[in-house]
């Protein structure tokens, strides 16, 4: 062992040397030197770059991460993505017909037990500590900094779960982020306000049945910012048919009472369930973009995929359901992009499901690229967030926004009752967004408290986004840390005080990025922070 660690030591020295002097300019002279020196030394193993970083000291890795840093997509939207999942339970509701998994297959509802998240669970029992830590630790070793996190609770039906279990999950999930045992749930929070690795943002799934004002407390308790909740489609007969358990009438209100206790939302959508079509499909994307009821801040798109052990695979099996083949799923994505609200991102667009475990349907993995293929034959670019955001267009496209381009743009649309603002930094030539705020002037049924009692306006999301810097870092590349969320957020105070006579302005975020905004005269306001507009 120890002839194994001199030698992998010495294989780390020679790249981190050959990237600092220059020998090592780029990805395919870091390939090559590392074949070479394998070669040359008859080595039987190629090192991962994961091994080399760990030779690096603090100043090394600063040098060399650029060229050792295996994902960026990981952490270039300003935030390192931390998934983790709940134990199997059944669904409070039963089962879809389209439903993988469940506790009779030792996975969480609704997954197969395959997808890259399910397996860090399964290989952690569950354990939200174990799964954290772990995560944490594979980011780490890939060059990714950690000290801004946004986590994700998946695995079904959070708010259908005990209260004791919830809350076990929740402080144990902190208590990795923290690496410090609290005392309990809210201790734990308060820790994160200040820890080395801050919680930025906390996204729960839930269905629309299981969104009652009650349930929501609960989740702005944990220190949830972000709500994904099982939309899949906006027509009861297709609900029905599906075995769903909740109607159209549940979304609405779900969307409502979410949006007006300032949360963010998600809607995970799945064209071609039964009962579905092209033409139907597109008419719900439409709804949902378009009409006051809905317009989500964020959509997921998970097209329908045959899997063994569902009621679905039985019916298919019978020829009672027709999958739809790839260029129809394509084509489709192609419309729904074409008609995109520029404050919506698209996080998604297939599911992490193995092709082997999909017996009909799409089984393309790079479902993103095969679309932005076709677009690009059209002349046309997707307009969501996603395509947009300053960290994928340099990254993906080697594009550079023009600081001399960049301009604040205001939008304006109702949404459940309310008004909603979309801020944002872009350059305006070329398309490329730098940062947003979310804020809403919420409906008059609000329920909570802090919102209620005097006229408020909430911020619901405020996001800078390019390649993640740490708490406090600067640099003259990067586009976090130069005062964008400071305007947008003197911006959306502006609109509040002189435009809606608001007398507060209150803002949901993580419990670690509460410090933030106390430097702009902001105070903890139950779950939130907010301020008196004198």
């Amino acid at each position: 062992m120890d002839e194994f660690r001199i030698l992998m030591e010495n294989f780390a020295r020679m790249i981190i040397d050959d990237i600092k002097n220059g020998k090592i300019k780029n990805k395919k002279d870091l390939e090559r030197r590392k074949k070479h020196i394998c070669h040359k030394y008859n080595l039987s193993k190629v090192f991962s770059n994961a091994d080399i970083l760990t030779y690096a000291s603090d100043e090394e890795r600063e040098e060399v991460i650029h060229l050792l840093l295996k994902r960026p997509i990981r952490t270039i939207s300003g935030v390192a993505v931390c998934a983790i999942m709940t134990r199997p339970q059944p669904c409070p509701h039963g089962k879809c017909l389209y439903c993988p998994g469940g506790p009779e297959f030792g996975s969480p509802q609704s997954y197969t037990g395959l997808e890259p998240a399910a397996l860090r669970s399964i290989q952690n029992d569950f354990d939200p500590y174990k799964q954290v830590s772990a995560r944490l630790r594979q980011l780490s070793a890939i060059g990714h900094p950690i000290d801004k996190i946004d986590l994700i609770i998946m695995g079904g039906t959070f708010p259908s779960f005990p209260e004791t279990y919830q809350n076990w999950f929740i402080k144990r999930s902190l208590d990795a982020i923290n690496q410090v045992d609290s005392k309990n749930l809210q201790d734990a929070l308060e820790i994160n306000e200040t820890a080395k690795r801050r919680l930025i943002g906390m996204t729960i799934e839930t269905r629309p049945d299981y969104c009652s004002q009650t349930q929501i407390d609960a989740l702005l308790g944990f220190g949830a910012t972000r709500v994904e909740i099982g939309v899949q489609n906006l027509d009861d007969q297709i609900y029905k048919k599906v075995k769903r358990g909740h109607t159209v009438k549940d979304v609405e209100k779900a969307f409502q009472l979410l949006r007006d206790s300032s949360l963010k939302v998600t809607a995970h959508m799945m064209p071609f369930l039964p009962g579905s079509s092209f033409e139907k499909d597109l008419t719900a994307f439409k709804t949902l973009f378009f009409d006051d009821r809905f317009k989500p801040d964020e959509i997921k798109i998970y097209p329908t995929q045959v899997i063994e052990g569902t009621e679905l695979f039985d019916l298919w099996k019978k020829g009672d359901y027709i999958a739809t083949n790839d260029e129809k799923v394509i084509e489709l994505l192609v419309e729904i992009k074409k008609i995109i609200p520029p404050y919506v991102r698209i996080k998604r667009i297939i599911r992490d499901i193995p092709a082997y475990k999909i017996k009909a349907g799409t089984k393309k993995s790079n479902l993103r690229e095969l679309v932005k293929k076709e677009m690009n034959k059209i002349g046309l670019k997707c307009n969501c967030i996603r395509c947009r955001e300053v960290g994928h267009v340099e990254y993906k496209m080697g594009i550079k926004p023009d600081i001399k381009s960049i301009k604040l743009k205001k939008l304006e649309y109702n949404a459940s009752n309310g008004k909603e603002f979309f801020l944002s930094f872009e350059d305006i030539k070329q398309n490329i967004i730098i940062g947003f705020l979310r804020m809403r002037i919420p409906s008059e049924q609000s329920k909570r408290k802090e919102i209620n009692e005097i006229p408020t306006a909430l911020v619901r999301e405020l996001h800078v986004y390019g390649p993640m810097l740490r708490i406090s870092e600067k640099s003259q590349e990067g586009w976090q840390h130069r005062g964008y969320g400071q305007k947008l957020l003197q911006t959306a105070e502006n609109i509040a005080k002189n435009e809606f006579d608001r007398s507060k302005l209150l803002v949901i975020s993580g419990a670690g990025a509460r410090e933030y905004y106390y430097k702009f005269g902001f105070k903890k306001d139950g779950p939130y922070v907010s301020k008196l507009l004198n």
